[in-house]
């Protein structure tokens, strides 16, 4: 009997926080996981989803041999064939397509199933190589860094650490309860030293539980809560004058020409809260030492969500909070720069641009898209038949006949359901990667602590085989992914040097060095924070309406994240999917009883976009005219045909090409009447 072994490694999915790992191993399986407790954010502590990723990884939902379709799309009926076989027939599809339409016929799909520098970015070179269409990877939170870029240009965020010294905190759009809860943990234990602890979300959340004080505002105007605070400061002379003087830009212009209108009365009819309130909140704000903002990702899913981010970010600059330790706003990290990630995607490779689609109009791209359409679709490490807007859309998509798609997956998803072949893929557990984080500044390598479950291959193992059965002869796709990894590692940097690159090397958790991050460096055009930015259209930030607000449904929807679940990762957790319970609509009692529903019947959501069948949950945690669902549920486990997003849309947000998936209004009636 093997000996029980404890071996480093680190959660690969999308989350800021990008925890360390302890992983257990006997007899060449994992069977216990924790957080590491040397990592300097994890500090020990895991979410729910990753106490027993074991059961992930063994699941016995894994796929472990490549599969071809037999049956009709959707259905999921599949034969094992080999990966020589499955091989060759990918191959032979795709050079009679190219043949016929031109590569760029053949559309990748991926995201942030897996987080690390190289599994994640496996398929860019190959796809380059290849001349395929290239995919706008925009459906997260693009419109939030386009909104700190109008202000901040490339001014490096704060350390998350900071919120130690601050002495109010204020959680905003963000449930850190279910997305990031080691921000959870410490804004809770600077609660505990004396610090206020706010949260401003448009429900209340798990996370507003915990706050001191929560604000619930109307969903998409969390920018007119920000107009209203800031137009206090400036009527009550709240203002850091000496600071704004030297470091600001526009604030005479945005002060006198757009904050006049945004009194609280009026900012209070567009958020609702009452003018009381946001006036009281201001106050509090400027007389705060080190008031810390961190901001979320949900606030900027909307028609708006790239000029919310733009106008909250101003808040500090207008008190000075960027001198004091611990006062600032955090958005997110970039450490985009600490590896040579060139290396990797190779852009090189592309000989001519091709045309780019957007990922969530991939509804639209495989219904209508022409010269040439799209006829071949790649899905790795995503599930878009769930997670993607406007699901009946890409669902009609899928089920082309002439549509040739081959999805990579470890499990039988709900877009692997319409695949023409299945392809076993790796955990990270069962391959090496660094990985990175976008919610601190800690980087980590880990190898493969167990060998591959059946036949299954990594992306990039995947990649090599494809190249070679495309006749691809660049000596690229001949290497290892150690190969890769070593180059990312081999020379040293403003983020990096040798002896930090010896620590990642032996697999420690290692807090990047962040070039320029001293006070008072604005990496801006002017060298100031540029509230008044000449460089865009709109020069100033100011209101700005959402789509649902014109759709002329009376309930915004709220997709909201849960603890246990990671978009669609983690439903063949049993136990997972048993704490969630059931697809449920949270309402409030006045729209419930406005209906004539009642608590646990099922209802139709719906809208001009799809409907949905849910169990309604009559709460007070949601405010009149919002509702609530959590998770992104696979459509096995569902009552209806759809999940959530077959109620939103594919429309983009202001800038940043981002999605919309929290700007939905929607009506709910009772299940067995028509809608």
């Amino acid at each position: 009997m093997e000996k029980e072994k404890l071996l480093r490694s680190v959660c690969p999915f999308d989350c800021p926080d990008t925890c360390g790992l302890l992983v257990t191993v006997e007899n060449g399986r994992a069977v216990k996981v924790t957080g590491d407790p040397e990592h300097p954010v994890t500090r020990g502590l895991l979410c729910p989803k990753m106490q027993h990723y074991e059961d992930t990884v063994h699941s016995s939902r894994r796929l472990t041999t490549p599969l071809m379709r037999v049956g009709i799309k959707g259905t999921g009926e599949f034969a094992p064939i080999s990966w020589q076989a499955a091989i060759k027939h990918i191959c032979t599809a795709w050079k009679a397509l190219i043949a016929e339409h031109g590569a760029e016929c053949i559309l990748p799909y991926s995201y942030a199933g897996t987080m690390g520098l190289v599994q994640r970015n496996a398929g860019h070179p190959f796809f380059h190589t290849l001349g395929a269409s290239r995919l706008d990877r925009t459906i997260c939170s693009p419109a939030k860094g386009a909104g700190w870029n109008m202000i901040m240009g490339s001014t490096p965020a704060m350390d998350p650490a900071e919120i130690e010294d601050s002495d109010l905190i204020i959680l905003w759009g963000i449930n850190a309860a279910a997305t990031s809860i080691h921000t959870m943990r410490d804004a809770l234990a600077a609660k505990q030293r004396g610090a206020r602890l706010w949260v401003i979300d448009t429900w209340t959340s798990r996370t507003a539980d915990t706050a001191g004080e929560s604000f619930v505002v109307k969903p998409g105007t969390d920018g007119a809560l920000a107009l209203g605070m800031m137009h206090v400061l400036v009527r009550d002379r709240l203002c850091d004058q000496p600071f704004i003087q030297a470091n600001v830009l526009g604030f005479e212009e945005f002060s006198g020409t757009v904050l006049p209108d945004c009194s609280p009365e009026n900012m209070a009819a567009v958020c609702g809260l009452d003018a009381a309130t946001i006036e009281r909140m201001a106050h509090i704000y400027a007389a705060a030492k080190a008031p810390f903002i961190r901001l979320g990702s949900g606030l900027t899913r909307y028609a708006n969500g790239a000029m919310t981010v733009r106008t909250i970010t101003c808040l500090p600059a207008f008190i000075g909070a960027w001198q004091k330790k611990g006062g600032g706003l955090l958005s997110a990290t970039s450490t985009g720069a600490a590896f040579p990630q060139h290396l990797v995607t190779r852009e090189d490779f592309i000989k001519n641009p091709t045309r780019l689609v957007n990922m969530n109009q991939l509804g639209a791209a495989l219904n209508t898209l022409d010269s040439p359409p799209i006829k071949s679709l790649y899905v790795y490490h995503s599930n878009p038949a769930a997670v993607t807007p406007d699901q009946n859309a890409v669902i009609r998509g899928l089920m082309r006949e002439d549509l040739f798609t081959v999805v990579h997956e470890r499990f039988l998803t709900d877009t692997a359901r319409y695949a023409d072949i299945v392809l076993p893929a790796t955990s990270s557990l069962e391959h090496a990667d660094i990985y990175r984080s976008y919610g601190n500044y800690v980087a980590q390598y880990c190898e493969a602590v167990i060998a591959p479950l059946g036949e299954a291959k990594s992306n990039w193992d995947v990649f090599c085989l494809l190249a070679k059965g495309m006749g691809m002869e660049d000596p690229f796709f001949d290497q290892p992914a150690s190969v890769l990894i070593d180059q990312l590692l081999a020379e040293n940097n403003a983020w990096r040097d040798e002896a930090m690159n010896a620590a990642l090397r032996a697999g420690e958790p290692v807090r990047l060095r962040v070039p320029g991050k001293a006070k008072r460096v604005w990496q801006t055009p002017s060298g100031r924070i540029e509230i008044l930015n000449k460089h865009l259209d709109e020069v100033l930030p100011r209101l700005l309406p959402t789509h649902a607000a014109q759709d002329g449904y009376p309930l915004s929807l709220q997709s909201a994240p849960t603890p246990y679940a990671l978009n669609s990762s983690f439903y063949e957790q049993d136990r997972l999917r048993v704490r969630q319970g059931q697809m449920q609509l949270l309402i409030h009692a006045e729209d419930a009883a406005a209906r004539r529903l009642y608590d646990g019947q099922e209802v139709l959501v719906f809208n001009q976009v799809g409907e949905v069948q849910c169990t309604l949950r009559v709460s007070e945690r949601t405010r009149p005219g919002t509702v609530v669902c959590e998770g992104v549920w696979w459509t096995e486990f569902v009552a209806g045909k759809c999940g959530i997003n077959a109620l939103t849309s594919q429309r983009l947000t202001d800038s940043g090409r981002g999605s919309t998936l929290y700007d939905v209004s929607v009506d709910v009636q009772a299940a067995n009447q028509p809608v």
